[in-house]
């Protein structure tokens, strides 16, 4: 459905978080090096002088161009969740990670000054805090899919990259570990429904409004056409294959739309059996309309048990997982795009 991917591809304030900051970070360390004294993240100026305005410039931009690099490709990749749950709750989870890790940032302080005698003068500037919560939904509700194994025991997974860059950016500065930790306490707080942070700290919906007004078409996406992106295949055989995956997927997606209908008028599940033989069975070279009869359909696929158990690590049933296996010729990448997205 055309528009629903047009409207999965705007993350108007994922993409502010990554241009206007790292701009500014930018400008600040090239051209106007003289005003980074007013976005240094001074604990001592905020504790002494009650310099609150520090809290606002030194939490969100950041002076070291390394850690800029490393956190905008960070913001880059959780903008999933923008996607997933929308501009509102995404901001609201953003500040309420702000204020929480701020509270945070000055509590580790003292308690590094009273344990170890540490007397910390300032901290890592930049919007580090809520990106290091982002890692505790990351963590908790992205599934792990294996990509590849190094040396037969190393897996290699579609998140090891985001954990690398991590890792990266709390080993750039000698304290941003205090920045790591509150940012990390302060997203199992939002996210935990014990405390209920989220419903004290969150975003009310008339400002919700004036920034899809001010932000969206700024930073949104165009729209996607009608014409089918051709992807990145070196050959036409790769070209050709990437665009019968892509009906594959289309075919696939307006076979579920037609069941959901069908099973919101007659109850019950899903007949998974019936939305993927038409793909199964469809030649490779053309794209002719076959419908192999019952009686030339092939026995059930004998599935792996290792590939439903990694399906019901993900959190998916097993009576999913294994029809799912089955309909996709236990081809384990399709059937978790597939489980995903229903």
């Amino acid at each position: 459905d055309v528009t629903s991917i047009g409207a999965e591809n705007k993350a108007p304030l994922s993409k502010s978080l990554l241009l206007v900051p790292s701009a500014i970070s930018i400008l600040l360390t090239l051209l106007f090096q003289h005003y980074q004294k007013f976005f240094a993240y001074n604990v001592q100026a905020i504790k002494d002088d009650f310099q609150i305005w520090r809290l606002v410039c030194g939490r969100t931009i950041c002076l070291d161009l390394k850690d800029t690099f490393c956190s905008s490709l960070l913001i880059y990749n959780f903008r999933i969740f923008e996607r997933r749950y929308g501009s509102r709750k995404f901001s609201s989870f953003l500040l309420g990670a702000w204020m929480l890790s701020a509270l945070f940032d000055l509590l580790l302080v003292e308690i590094t000054q009273y344990i170890f005698g540490t007397t910390i003068n300032s901290l890592p500037s930049g919007f580090l805090g809520p990106v290091f919560a982002l890692f505790v939904p990351f963590y908790s509700s992205i599934p792990r899919v294996q990509v590849a194994q190094v040396l037969g025991h190393f897996s290699i997974t579609n998140k090891t990259l985001v954990y690398i860059l991590g890792l990266q950016l709390l080993t750039s500065g000698s304290y941003i570990w205090i920045l790591a930790l509150s940012g990390l306490v302060s997203g199992i707080c939002y996210n935990s429904s014990i405390l209920k942070v989220h419903r004290i700290l969150c975003v009310p919906s008339w400002v919700a409004k004036i920034f899809s007004w001010t932000l969206e078409p700024i930073f949104s996406s165009a729209e996607p056409t009608n014409e089918v992106r051709v992807g990145m295949g070196a050959t036409v055989d790769i070209q050709r294959q990437q665009r019968m995956e892509l009906l594959d997927r289309q075919i696939m997606m307006s076979q579920v739309a037609q069941m959901r209908r069908q099973r919101q008028q007659q109850g019950g599940m899903i007949n998974w059996n019936r939305l993927f033989p038409p793909l199964r069975h469809r030649h490779n070279a053309n794209y002719q309309d076959h419908r192999p009869s019952e009686q030339d359909t092939p026995p059930p696929t004998e599935v792996s048990e290792e590939q439903v158990a990694r399906l019901m690590e993900m959190g998916f049933s097993r009576g999913d997982a294994l029809e799912a296996l089955r309909a996709s010729n236990n081809d384990l990448n399709v059937a978790t795009n597939f489980l995903l997205q229903h």
